[in-house]
């Protein structure tokens, strides 16, 4: 499925903004990502720093920052949780997250609450696509992906 150019996966959980995707795994852990949306609008990104392993991040904290050749700034974070881990593929090559943003991921986390209390403030499915393609329309995003 797609919006304007842009990939959308509707299994995954997106926040209101469609900045980041999160996806839970079979143990209850939590997967982060950016949203193809969010790729397009950081150009390509030079640098990820996830913080360390058993760090807290609270909502607003975020749990990794990205430096591009447009800005720097926050993966914004939504949810309660610890770092698991950072992708070391990402962190070693940040452009696969310009280049395959859905199997690119930046961090592990834990939900403090657990799993299906942090998912609760997201969007999934119908109701996720309706959204992430009316935010590519009103920005006039149109997703290109940079090659690594």
């Amino acid at each position: 499925m797609d919006c304007n150019g842009c990939e959308f996966h509707p299994e995954l959980f997106y926040d209101d903004e469609y900045q980041i995707w999160v996806r839970r795994e079979d143990d209850g852990t939590l997967t982060v990502g950016m949203t193809d949306l969010s790729q397009t609008i950081a150009g390509k990104i030079l640098h990820v720093r996830v913080r360390r392993p058993g760090t807290r991040r609270p909502p607003g904290k975020p749990v990794a920052t990205i430096e591009s050749g447009k800005w720097a700034g926050p993966i914004p974070n939504f949810i309660d949780c610890v770092i698991i881990e950072g992708n070391p593929e990402v962190l070693e090559n940040p452009v696969l997250l310009n280049s395959d943003p859905y199997n690119a991921w930046v961090a592990r986390v834990e939900a403090t609450d657990g799993a299906d209390k942090a998912l609760e403030s997201f969007v999934t499915g119908d109701e996720a696509h309706k959204g992430y393609c009316a935010r590519a329309q009103r920005d006039d995003i149109h997703c290109q992906r940079t090659l690594r």
